[in-house]
């Protein structure tokens, strides 16, 4: 490849990396591997040849195991003195991030020849074979390059030797601290002192720590308050909302790393506390820990269960701020000031397992979308002149979620229903002034793992006193606790009677205390007076008339001109969604709604001026006011005593002409107009009303599925998109509404003798209180129901998805289903639907099988 593309890739006054010069060894050819912490963790494999280090990218790392054929991204040449480079590629630059050696030595072919003619030939036919002569890395390799592969894909395989094993193969475990010191200890002077210098110029005016308290004490963390709007300010700067367990960092003398709470996590997680004392000088950081995959991706349940989990993510500390430095307290000083003395000391450890948490200045709105898209937790807004309030929730620091979430205090569990072990759900309370008051079940967000660990911490606490002055749903199936364990759980709003809807178990929070359990309640942000920050979300809402008329254009299709119009305009104002984004929404998923809707009539539920504002339905049709392309058709309504122009939508012009008048969900019927008695598919809606616990719903679908396939039936399933689930049967059109639904009812009867406590075929909302109502009645002439993919007006976007029975699980969040992943969910997954109406449903023989 040579080393222009090397070059070209890199600017020297910024980066410490060395400039590009061909040269050779003398002696044997040299090889190298690299540890490189950029974006994400890889290995960088180098070899000597032609006067350059051929590289490959191996995101695993080499293995010493024959079964593991690692693959290895072959890159550009880098320069022969790249093979003793160690050292910190900072921020803009191209693989940004922390470069240390894994393994170094020499190595040749396996013909055992000196020179490089057999390497080359192997190189150039995509066949390399070697020996490598190193600390870690010994004996015969291979270098296969795949075949028909456009991106340089290789494997890197070793041979079995003697040097080989037939045991796991783990880098990480390999990076020894004896490996990590070698790598400091190269750093050069000019980055020591050029650190010592900005140090000494911030601190030197801070106040010496005369006296040594407790450090629990002294140094419990600054709070971030709950806020509502997300605003742009030039003085505040913004930061990832990190998902994990809030952790203080003592380095230096003592090194300990301690819980908001008070607890010591130094024996729980000694990698961290390894790390820190590669710091020698004295130091008290504020981060967070986190749990991260190979994709970098954290999980909080993956830290929560890091003891059995720790093959599979790597643990990290992200340090955001520093509090004491070298005996100054620092805590007065300008966060700004503090983030800077922070850098460099973790630049300086060039430790990946500390991670400096970087920000931006002044585009918080920038940022928060940038969460949105990448599935953060949200954001942290921060006042860069503030100081570090210690045991305080101030407003100088603001958090963002992107998701509500709340902690709680477990107070009991019920007894597990079918097949699920250990617990049914948790009962959970906060404090409300000083008194404990019950908030809702979370039944939904585990798995086998987080049932048996939260069961046994539980079940230590059984207490025969309740906890709580409320009534609590079928308290006579709870076991209660001592309330000492405190979760995290995610929910979509709080009910009227201060109860969470929809709660989904997060994890356990050991480093909160019940003491801190209280209702968290957005506020508006308080940003400075002087301000030069953009408008907020709201703010945008208000004044979106002024753009309107700049956002709208015209589409031809064929002899069809689409208007679309006021493209701005906000329909989802809490979240920036815009109507211009709904009609992207339609149009990329057009043709998978559109077979579900095609000859169907529509009833139009109009939201013209987003989900906050009124909205009207509109059935019959003003042919004299819309486009003569749109096709309608006439249908007597015995209601109404006369025919219904109804919209038919059988192209991709009429569904963005109808998200145009702001129709944000699809509501076909279930028959066509050209066979309007007969329905396509016959319906069960489980609306689960004021049901807090989501997991019944899936219980309840779950045995609606053993029903149907009892039956010879086979059932397909989807999100409302709203808050239950609807199962489909296709009957192909066979047979008239009355059937349908008297089919249906009679399922509705089977299911409720299985679900008697949670269930109703009662219509009304107030005869059937907290129970999952099985809406037969969808199955009339008339009727309509969300189509597939139909998106809904509901907070986040929503999207009526198709499922994979196997989705129907105790994890099953439907909330998660929104207008910007539904797509990509149908790439990856594929039309879950597509085959929905390649069999009849024979309702006879179904009926005649349960006799």
């Amino acid at each position: 490849m040579g080393l222009t593309e090397y070059n070209k890739k890199r600017t020297f006054s910024n980066t410490p990396e060395p400039k590009a010069n061909k040269n050779t060894s003398k002696g044997s050819l040299r090889f190298v591997v690299q540890r490189h912490h950029a974006s994400r963790l890889h290995y960088d494999f180098r070899l000597e040849l032609d006067g350059v280090l051929k590289s490959w990218a191996v995101p695993k790392g080499p293995s010493l195991n024959p079964k593991d054929k690692r693959l290895a991204m072959m890159v550009e040449d880098h320069p022969y003195s790249y093979r003793t480079f160690e050292g910190t590629i900072p921020e803009g630059n191209y693989g940004a991030g922390v470069v240390t050696i894994f393994d170094e030595g020499t190595y040749e072919a396996i013909d055992g020849t000196s020179g490089e003619t057999a390497l080359k030939k192997g190189l150039n036919s995509g066949d390399l074979k070697f020996r490598l002569h190193g600390r870690i890395l010994n004996g015969e390799f291979a270098l296969i390059k795949l075949k028909n592969s456009e991106d340089n894909a290789w494997l890197l395989i070793k041979h079995k030797d003697e040097f080989s094993t037939d045991k796991n193969f783990d880098s990480e475990e390999l990076v020894s601290d004896k490996i990590k010191k070698e790598g400091l200890a190269r750093k050069t002077k000019k980055q020591s002192n050029s650190a010592a210098i900005a140090t000494e110029k911030i601190i030197e005016k801070t106040p010496v720590i005369k006296d040594k308290p407790s450090k629990e004490i002294s140094y419990k963390p600054m709070l971030a308050k709950l806020s509502a709007d997300v605003f742009d300010d030039e003085r505040w700067i913004y930061e990832k909302k990190l998902d994990g367990y809030r952790a203080i960092a003592y380095a230096g003398s003592e090194v300990k790393l301690i819980s908001r709470n008070g607890i010591d996590f130094s024996h729980k997680y000694r990698n961290i506390i390894n790390a820190l004392k590669q710091i020698k000088t004295d130091a008290v950081l504020d981060g967070e820990l986190v749990a991260e995959d190979d994709s970098g991706k954290s999980d909080f349940q993956n830290l929560q269960n890091y003891a059995t989990k720790s093959k599979q993510v790597t643990l990290k500390y992200y340090a955001f701020d520093l509090l004491a430095l070298n005996g100054h307290d620092l805590r007065q000083l300008e966060l700004i000031k503090r983030k800077q003395l922070l850098k460099v000391l973790v630049e300086q450890l060039a430790n990946p397992l500390i991670i400096y948490s970087e920000h931006i200045e002044k585009t918080g709105i920038k940022l928060f979308a940038e969460a949105e898209e990448n599935g953060w937790e949200g954001i942290i807004a921060k006042d860069g002149s503030s100081t570090y309030e210690s045991n305080k929730r101030s407003d100088r620091w603001l958090k963002f979620k992107l998701q509500n979430s709340q902690e709680a205090i477990i107070i009991g569990y019920s007894k597990p229903a079918g097949s699920r072990k250990y617990f049914g759900s948790l009962v959970l309370a906060m404090y409300e002034q000083k008194e404990l008051v019950y908030i809702g079940n979370c039944g939904t967000g585990f798995n086998e793992t987080t049932l048996k660990e939260v069961y046994s911490k539980m079940n230590a606490l059984a207490s025969d006193t309740k906890p709580v002055r409320q009534k609590v749903p079928n308290e006579r199936t709870i076991t209660w606790i001592i309330p000492e364990l405190v979760c995290e759980v995610t929910f979509s709003e709080w009910t009227g009677d201060k109860h969470l809807r929809h709660p989904v178990f997060k994890g356990l929070r050991y480093d909160k205390g019940n003491n801190e359990v209280q209702q968290e309640i957005p506020e508006t942000s308080r940003a400075p007076s002087k301000t030069t920050r953009m408008k907020t979300t709201k703010e945008k809402g208000a004044n979106s008339n002024t753009q309107e008329s700049l956002n709208d254009k015209e589409e031809v299709y064929g002899k069809k001109t689409l208007k679309l119009t006021n493209l701005n305009k906000l329909y989802w104002k809490k979240e920036g969604i815009t109507k211009g984004q709904l009609i992207e929404y339609y149009r990329s998923v057009s043709n998978y709604i559109l077979p579900f809707l095609k000859d169907r009539p529509l009833s139009l539920n109009r939201h013209p001026n987003g989900i906050d504002a009124p909205n009207f339905f509109q059935k019959d049709l003003d042919t004299d006011q819309i486009p003569d392309w749109i096709q309608y058709q006439p249908m007597y309504s015995e209601s109404n005593d006369k025919d219904i122009d109804y919209l038919i939508c059988n192209d991709l012009p009429t569904l963005l002409w109808m998200a145009n008048l702001g129709c944000i969900e699809i509501n076909p019927w279930l028959s066509t107009y050209k066979k309007a008695e007969n329905p396509v598919f016959a319906v069960m809606d489980l609306d689960p009303n004021d049901v807090d616990d989501f997991t019944e719903v899936v219980r309840v679908a779950l045995t609606a599925k053993e029903l149907l396939t009892q039956m010879g039936i086979k059932p397909w399933i989807k999100t409302s998109g709203s808050r239950g689930l609807h199962i489909f049967i296709h009957v192909g059109q066979q047979y008239d509404y009355d059937i349908i639904k008297d089919f249906i009812h009679y399922l509705g009867q089977m299911i409720m003798k299985h679900h008697p406590e949670t269930t109703s075929l009662e219509r009304s909302p107030s005869k059937r209180k907290n129970k999952i109502y099985l809406d037969f009645l969808q199955n009339r002439r008339g009727q309509t129901i969300a189509a597939p993919y139909s998106a809904r007006p509901k907070p986040g976007a929503t999207v009526s998805t198709p499922l994979d029975w196997d989705e129907v699980n105790e994890q099953l969040n439907i909330k998660v289903f929104t207008i910007f992943n539904t797509l990509k969910r149908i790439q990856d997954s594929g039309d879950l639907w597509k085959d929905i109406t390649k069999e009849k449903t024979d309702l006879k023989s179904a009926l005649s099988s349960m006799k």
